[in-house]
């Protein structure tokens, strides 16, 4: 695994804000654009009278669009610079953004898909091995467990904004670009102050999808349970007899568990010698919740409880694996293995619905609850091996 070069500095303790302000602003500009984005553009293409299937296939695009990016974001960063390639990927964000709006030929949708989210993902990508590569090695969970925080809040922030905005005229189209485009002004203001990348990642791309396994296999989860979990509770909710409007408190006590526990379990993974002690633990509890979930049904409060817990354990997930991946991996690595986490992120939103979706055609209303239980199962398996059989703490 690649060291840092001999006569590099040593790591300066402090937390440096004009990065950790122009990373987490392209950030906060990601999760708002996608969170208000998302239920925008299918409510516009069902009001035009686009099938579900067709809705469904569009939808899918930004998973593939983030597979895509995610394999060449890297490289193109080492070619023009990460704030350079940041910046471009704003523009380009952007633009799509509006092309949405001007744009009616439901078929160039499909391009405009692949546009969008390619840019944003390049974003994702950079802003995370930015704050990586910045963050003090003794607080480096701190720093990821604010930038979770305030992803996660961008994420929150993008519906809400749907919900007052509304779906008509340019207003929600020219909000959405103009807020991925201040996002620019930090990311300029500090672009001295990016990590460079000298050489390029000693591996191929796909090498780094499992140079860190647990790290990656940590955010595959977090993506399938997350994504699965959001799209099919509110079914599984009202199927086990909640109202409508139970089902989303709910999902409304999972998201506030998302943001309240990024923060401590960054801090407590920063006084960790081996972060993947804690993301076996924070599987367990994973595992532990999906197997109450049928115990529960009927019990709003004891359920609610439940998903606090349970949604703060999964979040914790990303904030922990993108921890440890940055105290492996430095420089060139760091950013190609950055990816390749966005990249099993990515495959993970697109199998979870998929796989929960099917398991409760097939198993019922609890099918909900094994099929998450078996997502962390297989990482309890995978966590306590590596942990057992390769003390690298990779």
């Amino acid at each position: 695994m690649k060291q840092p070069p001999s006569g590099t500095p040593a790591p300066v303790e402090e937390i440096h804000w004009p990065s950790l302000i122009a990373a987490i602003a392209s950030i906060t500009a990601v999760g708002i654009a996608i969170g208000l984005g998302l239920p925008l553009l299918s409510i516009i293409m069902e009001k035009r009278g686009i099938s579900s299937t067709l809705i469904g296939l569009n939808s899918a695009m930004a998973g593939l669009a983030s597979m895509a990016a995610a394999a060449v974001t890297a490289k193109t960063a080492h070619n023009y610079g990460v704030a350079n390639t940041m910046l471009l990927a704003i523009l380009l964000a952007a633009i799509s953004a509006l092309g949405f709006y001007y744009i009616e030929n439901f078929w160039l949708w499909f391009p405009l898909r692949v546009v969008f989210h390619g840019a944003i993902t390049v974003l994702f990508v950079l802003s995370e091995f930015w704050i990586n590569a910045t963050a003090p090695p003794s607080r480096r969970g701190l720093v990821l467990g604010i930038y979770g925080t305030i992803l996660s809040l961008g994420f929150a922030a993008g519906p809400l904004l749907f919900s007052i905005l509304g779906s008509e005229g340019i207003l929600p189209f020219a909000f959405g670009a103009g807020v991925i485009l201040l996002s620019a002004i930090p990311i300029f203001l500090a672009r001295n102050e990016s990590p460079v990348l000298d050489e390029k990642p000693e591996l191929h791309f796909m090498r780094y999808v499992f140079l860190v396994p647990t790290a990656t296999a940590a955010v595959f989860i977090f993506g399938a349970v997350e994504s699965g979990g959001l799209s099919l509770f509110p079914i599984y909710g009202t199927r086990t007899g909640f109202t409508e409007a139970q089902a989303a408190l709910l999902l409304t006590v999972m998201g506030v568990g998302n943001v309240i526990f990024q923060i401590p379990l960054g801090m407590l993974s920063d006084h960790m010698k081996d972060r993947r002690n804690l993301l076996a633990m924070m599987t367990v509890v994973g595992l532990a919740g999906a197997l109450c979930l049928p115990l529960l049904q009927g019990n709003w409060w004891l359920m609610a409880v439940v998903l606090l817990f349970w949604g703060g354990s999964v979040s914790g997930l990303y904030t922990v694996g993108l921890s440890h991946l940055g105290s492996r991996l430095h420089g060139a690595d760091l950013a190609a293995a950055n990816a390749a986490f966005i990249f099993c992120y990515a495959i993970g939103t697109v199998a979870g619905p998929q796989a929960i979706g099917a398991a409760m055609d097939i198993a019922g209303n609890d099918g909900f609850a094994w099929s998450i239980a078996a997502f962390f199962g297989l990482y309890v398996i995978l966590s306590v091996a590596r942990i057992v059989f390769n003390p690298k703490r990779t």
